[in-house]
Order: structure tokens, then sequence, then C-alpha cells
């Protein structure tokens, strides 16, 4: 086993003999593991080139080859070529994250105004097939596990709404069993009574599959590649339908195919190399905006966080400077593409980063399940299930509201109007 990666590893006494003789063997012998480059039966397989520009292009990347004079030319020219987007992901941008901000806000302003959506996540089911090493939910953590009933999704999606909150994304675990198509198409359609704009954040489906839940009432699919290496990807995936890299690098293109008017992209920073998975985040988005001019895209930048059972997962030599020469880099590249910067981040940056550049944060966020109505009611005990991962900014969505009011943008909850 990878010594850099035994920091993510969970084991856990409760766990049958056989299913931790199962989990080890996978961790440790490649050769018990299905190939993360073929689809399993029942996946859908797109015809496009645009896994193979990316991937050529995060080979290509050598970011220590850009110099200062690369940097400054980038930051010159009036549009951002490829090119000029990778000098400013380089180590060489460092010292300009300044400058970079002052063109990223500008940027900003001529296409977005002065506006910061918000919007928040409801975790309806946190039961998954899948052995991701980094991630609260994967099959052999031991944690509380629950899958909320139409009634408690219910319940939970006018608590949020009594807010006054009009955008929400539902988010399950990766379990076709537990939380199938179905089981979030009609989930979705309680979400439909109370929010203007609804979002998913679930396993990858077919072209069909997302038609269906399009026509139930979603808006927009986010997908995280988490990593768009496909050699670090394997060993980071152990177990499961997510282990197949490139069924999931297509799906923000079959949700288009099956009706969405939105996509959303992003790489968990920390995984792997942060600059080489950033450029990816950013061409796949680019490519298919190409491809299907008339979809809304956003990225965000998601860094690791703590998880329940492994309060030592980081995201390595991803701080916030690199993390603002990131989203920076991306503004200045897609000045038309929404940023979303998630609660994993402070609220400091948060607060400092939508003035900057983001377009979109979350509010009154909780990763666990159920919790909602604890959340804004201050209980401590109920019926809910473990998080996913540990989040950094906990303001409420009244806090949030106010403080984006303080800070000189103007909120805005849903900007969609339904014939």
């Amino acid at each position: 086993m990878n010594e850099e990666n035994q920091v993510y590893f969970i084991d856990s006494d409760v766990l049958p003999p056989k299913a931790l003789e199962r989990k080890h063997r996978l961790e440790q012998d490649s050769s018990f593991r299905t190939n993360h480059m073929e689809y399993m039966e029942g996946m859908e397989v797109i015809e496009s080139d645009i896994k193979d520009k990316v991937l050529q292009a995060m080979d290509e990347y050598d970011y220590d080859l850009y110099t200062a004079a690369d940097v400054e030319r980038a930051l010159s020219h009036e549009s951002c070529s490829i090119e000029d987007f990778k000098a400013l992901l380089s180590p060489a941008a460092a010292p300009y994250i300044e400058q970079m901000a002052r063109k990223a806000e500008l940027l900003t302003k001529n296409h977005f105004g002065n506006t910061v959506y918000i919007f928040t996540p409801i975790y309806i089911a946190n039961y998954c097939q899948n052995y991701c090493v980094y991630c609260g939910f994967n099959c052999y953590n031991n944690i509380r596990r629950k899958k909320l009933s139409f009634v408690e999704i219910e319940h939970e999606m006018k608590v949020i709404s009594d807010t006054g909150m009009e955008e929400i994304l539902i988010l399950t675990g990766e379990s076709r069993t537990y939380s199938d198509v179905k089981y979030i198409g009609e989930a979705v359609k309680i979400a439909r009574k109370y929010f203007r704009n609804i979002g998913i954040e679930i396993y990858p489906v077919n072209t069909e599959e997302y038609r269906y839940l399009h026509e139930c009432g979603v808006d927009y699919v986010t997908v995280f590649q988490e990593t768009y290496n496909p050699d670090k990807y394997e060993t980071l995936h152990l177990l499961g339908q997510k282990r197949v890299w490139p069924y999931r690098f297509d799906a923000q293109e079959r949700a288009l195919l099956g009706g969405m008017r939105g996509a959303a992209f992003s790489a968990l920073l920390g995984l792997d190399n942060f600059r080489k998975d950033a450029l990816a985040t950013a061409l796949h988005a680019y490519y298919l905006n190409r491809k299907y001019p008339h979809a809304e895209l956003s990225l965000s930048c998601p860094r690791l966080r703590p998880i329940v059972n492994n309060d030592k997962i980081n995201p390595k030599d991803v701080g916030e400077k690199e993390l603002c020469q990131i989203l920076c880099a991306y503004r200045i590249f897609l000045p038309f593409v929404g940023i979303t910067v998630s609660s994993r981040e402070s609220a400091q940056f948060r607060n400092g980063i939508a003035k900057i550049c983001a377009t979109k944060v979350s509010a009154g966020v909780s990763t666990g399940i159920g919790d909602h109505e604890e959340k804004y009611e201050g209980k401590q005990d109920g019926d809910v299930g473990d998080e996913q991962f540990e989040i950094e900014d906990g303001r409420s969505f009244d806090k949030m509201y106010k403080d984006m009011e303080e800070g000189g943008l103007q909120p805005v909850l849903n900007d969609y109007i339904y014939v």
C-alpha cells in the first residue's frame, strides 16, 4: 500500500472478519480490484472525445516551465487562452495573486454584477456501495446509516423553506439499492413544492435516467470527479460503481443529453496534484461549453476535510493561498461560469472570495441525514445519520444573508421564473 495514502484508511473492529479480510485485500492487492477503466454492466457509453482532450492536456502540463513573463503576458490579454490559464495555475503566478484577484473581480462584476446566490444542501440518505478511502460515507466506515422516508423528506424541506431559502441541492450516498432513481425522483417532486431551483448530487446515471429526474423537476446536476488522474483515482476508489473513472467523467454530458439545464464540475483538491486537477476541471467545463453552448455550467473548488472516524484527512499542500489562486484563475479563464465555494471553507475566506470571484455560497449546511430541524431549532438529539465530512462554516441562512449584505453584495435566492 502506498505510504502517502495510509492516513486515509479506516479500520473498524465491528466489521465481520470476512468483511475485514475483503477490505484489507482491496487495499493491499490491486489485482483483486476490477479494472477502473472498464464499464460495468448497465453503464451507458456515449461517443465523446472530451475525455481524451482533457487527459492529454493534463498529462502534457508541466507547470514548472512557466515564468513570471508568462504570467504577466496572460494577465495582459483581454481574453484568456488555455496556455494563459496554465500559466495562471503555475507556481510562477503565486506572486501575482493580487493582480489576478483584481482582474477576477472586474470580470465577475461584468458578468454577474454584485450578486451572490445562496442555497443549501440536503442529504436524504448516507448508504453507499463504494469504498472510497477518503469519504465518511464509504461502505466500510462504521457510521450511523439513515435513509429519510418521504414524510421525513417533506418535513425537512419545509423546515428549510420556512427560513426563506429558494434553492436546494439534494444529495445521497452512492447506493442504487437504498437510493434508487425512483426514490430520488420522488424526493425531487416533493422539493418542487417548496423550492424554485433544484440540483442533485448523486451517483452518475444513464441519459434516460437523467431525463426522468429532469422531468421530476431537477434543474442541474453536480458531479465531483474527485481526481482527474486515472492512476491515482484507482488507488482511492477500491470498490463499487464509482470505481469506473470514464463513466463518472461523462456524467455531466449525459445529464445535458437528458435535458438538464445545467451541470457543475469539481475535483476534490488534496487527493492528487492540485494544479493538474484544477486544469482538468476547468477544461472539462470549457470543452462541454463549446459542445453545448446553451448549458449553464459552474465550477466548485472543494478541499479535503476530516470525516467520521478519521480526523487526519486534510488537503495537504492546498492552502487558502493556493485555493485563491485557483479560483481567480478559473474566473479569468471562464468569466461566464458560476463558481461555488462550499462550507468546507472558513467564513472569513468565503466572505472575501465572494467579493472577488465566487458567485454562489451554501448556508445552513448539514452533511448529516435528517438534522436540518435540529440545526434550525437548536435540538441536540434525534434520529439522524452521520455526516459525510466536517464543515468549517456553519452559518445559518439568516446570518449568511446578513454577512453578504454587510460585505456590499446583493444576496440572490433565485432568478428563474417558471411559466
